[in-house]
């Protein structure tokens, strides 16, 4: 399981932890350090020094690397990307919006800067900019989503760029890892297997929703507005929907879904609250601590990768 993509970060196994806004926190992000992956901190829409106090806490826990994911639609994104390079993370990935008035910043701190992409466009324009990876997330995905699946996504991009590609949705075993590097990634990054870990704060509620969802139990709402988010089917999923297809203004929408994700992480109200989750939640029947997943994980894609060379 060694990569171009675990020399570049300096971890044991090519797996990185998805950013995700409200579970990302600093025990989940140590602990998938800890167990050889990239663990990483979501910052969302919090402060900077919410953010600061969270970098210093997952240093306490591991002398691993992890990372920060920053959100650049948060309107304290400017701070937070000065507190990441006075930290002085080793990785930053990025989300919702274009990350090159960053990247000299957090480069000159030696920090490796990963963008998320969801076309061959912006992979490549990423790459012009000095990224030293790309996330190509498809469809497939929990929370924000393009278009593209990662079946489709993954290759297009790992030809178009010389950087590491790392795949992203879609993805919760060793048959998924194993997949991706076939398509030319060079390792993976998983979000909604690790809100199911014993490390992760999320409410229980949420866990259990996760692990008794079936292969149609998500929805994607949002689409009419332009920014589409893939969630486990709910009340309030239904009553969006419902108010989407009746045209409902963009102010009715985002009423409805204000502080939705934080309902259902820290309240566990799975009901009304916006539960993120990607399509493979199906394939998540167990949770168990960070540790024995990515081990499980490499076992088995180790054995696949083993055997389609032996056939080959």
């Amino acid at each position: 399981m060694q990569t171009e993509l675990t020399s570049l970060l300096g971890t044991r196994y090519p797996i990185i932890q998805g950013g995700m806004a409200w579970v990302a926190e600093y025990h989940l992000a140590a602990a998938v350090s800890q167990a050889g992956g990239l663990g990483i901190i979501g910052a969302a829409n919090a402060p900077a020094e919410w953010v600061r106090d969270q970098i210093r806490k997952t240093k306490e826990l591991t002398d691993k690397p992890f990372g920060v994911n920053v959100m650049l639609m948060s309107p304290y994104a400017d701070h937070v990307a000065q507190v990441v390079a006075e930290e002085g993370v080793a990785v930053v990935t990025t989300g919702a919006g274009n990350p090159e008035k960053y990247m000299e910043q957090w480069k000159n701190r030696s920090i490796k800067v990963i963008p998320v992409v969801a076309s061959v466009a912006l992979a490549k324009r990423m790459e012009r900019s000095g990224a030293d990876a790309v996330v190509a997330e498809g469809c497939e995905s929990g929370g924000h989503v393009g278009e593209s699946t990662t079946m489709a996504l993954v290759p297009q991009v790992a030809d178009a760029v010389t950087i590491p590609v790392i795949a992203a949705g879609g993805i919760a075993d060793g048959r998924g890892i194993a997949a991706a590097l076939m398509l030319g990634a060079k390792g993976v990054q998983m979000g909604t297997r690790f809100v199911v870990t014993k490390e992760c704060q999320v409410h229980e509620n949420y866990k259990e929703k996760v692990i008794k969802a079936k292969d149609i139990d998500t929805r994607v709402t949002g689409r009419s507005t332009g920014h589409p988010v893939r969630t486990l089917r709910n009340e309030m999923t239904k009553k969006y929907l419902e108010l989407e297809s009746k045209g409902a203004t963009l102010e009715e929408l985002e009423y409805l879904t204000l502080g939705a994700l934080r309902k259902a992480v820290q309240e566990g109200d799975v009901k009304n609250g916006s539960v993120m989750s990607g399509q493979i939640a199906g394939l998540v029947k167990e949770e168990m601590t960070c540790q024995e997943l990515i081990e499980s994980l490499v076992k088995e894609a180790d054995s696949l990768l083993i055997g389609a060379k032996n056939y080959a």
